[in-house]
């Protein structure tokens, strides 16, 4: 019995996926290694925060099943790759699972299959890496297969854009593969742009990141200096917003968080190192960003200096520990450096966060607060990381001894702002 859809990699990307193509009533099939993400989709409870329980729900009443065994891709017509692509030691991306799962499509890969690489990676993977192993099944990429590229562009927690209108990119092998990709991924967007190749889109997507990356790293040197000149950098932000041309706003924080911005630039970085070359705006950027952490912590030393406190023995309580605001996504997440840094200079470190009922910092535990209006009322220093909209902003300036808002979310005399 053959399905319309298997999706390999049931996070962040492929599991909203999977959703789309259930809803517009596509046959949907789910590999995973993982096997407690697997049992606990089978048991209608999603680990995804743009995936409720009541969509896992409709899902598997329209025949979804998950699997943590291979056999499920020899009956797709299509699959679609969404495993992670993390940073290897040498800084490039490290591309085990992708590997892993073209040996397993490979192993059970018919004519007329569409495969198609959504994991983002360095321009040249699709063709160097990916085609050469599923063509080691003895089919050949654009003649009895088709193999495309198409960028994932989530962003968890958008509840304005999703999956479906949100353009899509597609870079086919050949023309003929990048027409099939095309008319799948109709079914399921509202709108499909069509890259001149499989390279042309690997790269749109490492540049949407790379431009952000550069811009909150610009905001975030200005912060820094901003505080030497006596500038509030974020009214500055406020007011050049105010131009309908020319400028987007970015702003500072206390470091970049996600999958995205900290780590899809390093990829183009390190593919460009393997040409002789150097991509020196991105190398900037990461050691502007890297640093975020460290400043925030410094400050938070000063604050506490100011009052006549030390670091040492001072109860801290980092707000918001995830890495945007109202989801559950710890990715890379800046609180943890910061909570690393106060400790190793002796500060007791608490946390608060609606959507992290536990958290973690190199394998030791962080106490959560509790009461918030009493943990507030307890701790030495307050440092508001991440503005989930379930802070009441105001109350938490009023009950914090000492308040460090780096999300500059509160303009009031009482409160440092970063």
């Amino acid at each position: 019995m053959t399905v319309d859809l298997a999706v390999v990699g049931l996070g962040y990307v492929g599991l909203p996926l999977a959703r789309e193509a259930a809803a517009v009533g596509l046959s949907v099939v789910g590999h995973d290694l993982d096997p407690r993400v697997v049992a606990g989709l089978n048991a209608g409870h999603s680990h995804v925060d743009d995936v409720s329980d009541d969509d896992l729900a409709r899902m598997l009443a329209a025949g979804f099943i998950a699997s943590t065994g291979q056999e499920c891709l020899a009956d797709a017509q299509t699959i679609i790759i969404c495993v992670p692509t993390p940073l290897s030691a040498d800084g490039g991306p490290d591309l085990t699972a992708v590997t892993g799962a073209g040996e397993a499509i490979a192993a059970r890969l018919r004519p007329g299959v569409l495969v198609v690489l959504e994991s983002t990676t360095y321009p040249g993977t699709t063709d160097e890496v990916l085609r050469p192993i599923l063509e080691g099944s003895g089919l050949r990429a654009g003649r009895d297969f088709a193999l495309a590229f198409s960028p994932e562009r989530i962003d968890p927690g958008n509840k304005t854009y999703g999956l479906r209108d949100t353009p899509k990119i597609v870079g086919g092998h050949t023309p003929e593969c990048a027409a099939r990709a095309v008319a799948f991924y109709s079914k399921v967007v509202d709108t499909v742009v069509q890259a001149k190749g499989t390279r042309e889109a690997e790269m749109a997507k490492l540049l949407e990141n790379t431009y952000r990356h550069v811009n909150i790293a610009l905001v975030n040197e200005l912060a820094v200096l901003c505080r030497e000149l006596d500038v509030d950098i974020w009214n500055a932000i406020d007011c050049a917003a105010t131009k309908p041309f020319g400028f987007q706003a970015f702003r500072p924080g206390a470091g970049v968080g996600g999958h995205c911005i900290p780590i899809d630039p390093n990829y183009l970085s390190y593919k460009i190192r393997t040409l002789g070359y150097e991509f020196r705006f991105v190398e900037l950027a990461r050691e502007i960003n890297h640093r975020m952490p460290e400043y925030v912590v410094r400050r938070s030393q000063d604050l506490l200096n100011d009052v006549g406190k030390p670091v040492h023995g001072s109860r801290v309580l980092l707000l918001g520990v995830t890495y945007k605001p109202d989801v559950a996504d710890q990715r890379e997440t800046p609180a943890v450096p910061v909570a690393r840094l106060l400790r190793k200079l002796g500060a007791d470190v608490s946390y608060d966060d609606p959507f992290v009922p536990a958290w973690a910092v190199d394998g030791e535990p962080v106490a959560p607060a509790g009461d918030l209006p009493t943990a507030l009322r307890e701790h030495d220093l307050t440092i508001l990381l991440q503005d989930h909209s379930a802070y009441d902003l105001q109350d938490v300036a009023r009950h914090a001894r000492l308040l460090f808002d780096t999300r500059g979310r509160l303009n009031r005399p009482d409160v440092e702002v970063l």
